[in-house]
């Protein structure tokens, strides 16, 4: 399976379990892989023919900044099922992570890797 890869998008959201972390937007840093068949769109060079990846980042943006989850896991789900509403993404892969979440520490987050049932 072929991947396309939107790496490290800087999202603004309220994310967190602890009071503090509800009150102000925060940084949150997300990494996709979509699994599809790019085949069709390297024999005929048209983007109608693949994954519109600056399309998924928007959705995913705007799905992100609009949210209010407590949880990273919560939100990697939704952008799992967000990439895998597009039937021609086979499985995706997404990490969200929370920079400077804990001291001495660069990021935490986690990844997630679903695909069609």
């Amino acid at each position: 399976m072929d991947e396309i890869h939107i790496r490290d998008l800087v999202v603004r959201t309220i994310i967190g379990t602890n009071p503090e972390e509800r009150l102000e937007r925060q940084d949150v840093l997300i990494n996709i892989t979509l699994y599809t068949d790019t085949r069709p769109a390297g024999r005929s060079d048209d983007l109608a023919d693949t994954i519109n990846y600056r399309d998924v980042a928007k959705k995913v943006m705007t799905l992100a900044e609009q949210s209010q989850f407590y949880l990273v896991e919560k939100l990697a789900e939704e952008i799992a099922a967000l990439a895998l509403s597009d039937p021609r993404v086979d499985r995706v892969r997404v990490a969200v992570e929370k920079p400077g979440a804990v001291r001495f520490a660069r990021s935490v987050g986690v990844c997630i890797e679903r695909g069609r049932v």
